[in-house]
């Protein structure tokens, strides 16, 4: 057994002026104002676009990040239904080969005797699912009993305007505190490369 803490990483290469140099080509497209495009004319555009609310533009661009999160909150992930994702299969993987690895709930329990019941009660799981596929049932099967705080590496695609939804959505006080523990440093490191697009969230 492991336990991981939750990460991202950005997979697609950031390239700023690239990206604000095509959202302002497709949005000038609309007013028909390309002749007005300047070598630093992109941000106060996609500033304007913004403010009123044109946010159809941005989704001229997108970008993957893969999380490594827990089952539980990967389900609330894919409910972003216009991005896409690709996700670790329980059906396909055999967890029995190279042990188990779970996410980390030390951090959100409220004390240290409901940590160690939860890690107690992992173990135990751990114990039945590797029992089980050594009884012969395939790794479909077996995954009935794995718990919510598996680990899992799950790819979403967003275009621009789906990830400012996802960060208004999933780094607000409301949303679950495992899904803030990703978001929050994940939209800090976007508001730092496209402040255009994501610094007034």
């Amino acid at each position: 057994m492991e336990l991981i803490k939750a990460k991202y990483e950005i997979l697609t290469p950031i390239n700023r002026e690239l990206i604000l140099r095509d959202i302002e080509l497709a949005g000038r497209t609309c007013y028909k104002s390309e002749d007005k495009i300047t070598k630093d004319s992109a941000a106060k555009f996609i500033n304007m676009i913004i403010k009123r609310g044109h946010l159809s533009v941005i989704e001229h661009k997108s970008i993957s990040v893969k999380f490594y999160i827990d089952r539980g909150i990967s389900h609330e992930m894919v409910r972003h239904r216009l991005s896409s994702f690709s996700q670790e299969s329980t059906r396909y993987c055999n967890y029995s080969k190279k042990g188990i690895t779970y996410i980390n709930m030390e951090d959100h329990f409220n004390s240290a005797e409901t940590f160690e019941l939860w890690l107690s009660a992992i173990t135990h799981l751990e114990y039945v699912y590797n029992k089980m596929i050594e009884l012969g049932e395939s790794p479909q099967i077996a995954r009935s009993i794995l718990p919510n705080c598996l680990k899992t590496e799950i790819v979403v695609t967003s275009n621009l305007r789906q990830w400012r939804t996802i960060f208004q959505q999933r780094t607000s006080t409301a949303a679950h505190p495992q899904m803030r523990e990703v978001m929050i440093p994940l939209l800090e490191e976007f508001k730092i490369v496209l402040p255009e697009i994501y610094g007034d969230i």
